[in-house]
């Protein structure tokens, strides 16, 4: 499924392990490797970007790293 990205929003005071956590079951269960959680409550919106990408660098398949927003 390439060029496919899952989007979770939020508008949350901080970002907690279970909205990850919510993000990586999206993609695990879509089949998907990419997904953003993006969170509104920030002051500079670039500050509120979460990637994440399964399997990334030639971890486990299910396994995620944060790959840093550019």
């Amino acid at each position: 499924m390439a060029n496919k990205v899952v989007v979770e929003i939020k508008a949350v005071e901080a970002v907690l392990p279970i909205h990850e956590a919510q993000l990586l079951t999206y993609l695990k269960l879509g089949g998907w490797q990419v997904g953003l959680l993006i969170n509104f409550n920030v002051p500079v919106l670039k500050d509120g970007i979460r990637r994440r990408v399964l399997g990334f660098h030639g971890q486990e398949k299910d396994s995620a790293s944060s790959v840093p927003m550019r």
